[in-house]
């Protein structure tokens, strides 16, 4: 059985390599590096999906905080 810090760890896991896929999918935050990706068919593919990312990412946050403090507590009431 999977413990709700084993989950927490995850999601956790999952926040970052999230927010590094929205990050490399975004020509905004990465300029030049991003804009040598585009003669790449692979990159178009993946920056079709920038949108799911954030998805992911903020669906992926949400949870990890709610769990994080159901397993943890708020360490400000203690």
């Amino acid at each position: 059985m999977v413990s709700l810090a084993q989950i927490v760890f995850i999601l956790g896991i999952t926040n970052i390599i999230s927010l590094f896929f929205v990050l490399l999918s975004c020509r905004c935050m990465l300029g030049t590096f991003v804009n040598k990706l585009w003669k790449y068919e692979w990159y178009k593919k993946f920056y079709s999906l920038h949108c799911y990312f954030w998805w992911i990412f903020i669906i992926s946050v949400i949870f990890h905080a709610v769990l994080a403090i159901i397993t943890f507590g708020n360490p400000f009431l203690k």
